[in-house]
């Protein structure tokens, strides 16, 4: 389920329609955006499947004039540090101009048949801004099928600090829609930081 929008009270309505610990996630949300106007957002509540476990996550995501605030909120059960469940939300504040990239993958049903406006089957939302990067590595080679030399490796540097999937047959064809609306506001967002300033 993923609900957007631009208002602090649509914000806070967003979360409580969430069902997920709305107080605290509020809260915290709430707490990291500050004063600041909102010009976007996005929540959204994910169940899990983990062992024998079901878990479920929260996601929020608020674009504001200067800054994009992401803000996660698990639930734990029961172990040996907490003889009862406990919930742990963690909010990051990162300024526009440090995000590098802003992914939008879209998987299309039928593409021979697709219309322009036509949603997508799912969209994976993967925003980067360097506080993790995933290095894919392999073996580098020559074009010589007979040489065994050692020529070191080579690979790639991604920025992948969070990937966000959301489909229609799970989330709803509303969720894809707020997610497409919300990764376009920040991709605008972004490009508008980066730009060079007119002289």
């Amino acid at each position: 389920m993923a609900k957007s929008g631009t208002t602090t009270q649509g914000l806070r309505a967003a979360i409580e329609r969430s069902g997920y610990y709305p107080a605290l996630v509020a809260e915290a949300v709430e707490a990291a955006v500050g004063g600041e106007p909102i010009s976007s957002y996005l929540v959204h509540q994910e169940t899990t499947f983990d062992s024998n476990e079901v878990r479920r996550h929260v996601t929020v995501l608020v674009l504001t004039g200067n800054r994009f605030i992401v803000s996660h909120t698990d639930e734990q059960a029961a172990d040996a540090g907490s003889p009862s469940p406990y919930a742990t939300t963690s909010t990051e504040s990162v300024k526009l101009a440090s995000i590098s990239s802003v992914v939008l993958s879209r998987v299309v049903a039928n593409p021979e048949s697709y219309t322009p406006g036509q949603l997508p089957r799912e969209v994976v939302l993967t925003i980067g801004w360097g506080a993790v990067s995933r290095i894919d590595l392999e073996p580098a080679a020559c074009g010589d099928q007979n040489c065994d030399a050692d020529h070191g490796y080579t690979g790639n540097s991604t920025a992948d600090d969070l990937s966000l999937r959301v489909s229609e047959a799970g989330d709803g064809p509303e969720a894809v829609r707020q997610t497409l609306l919300f990764a376009q506001a920040l991709s605008e967002a972004t490009a508008a930081t980066s730009a060079p300033s007119a002289r």
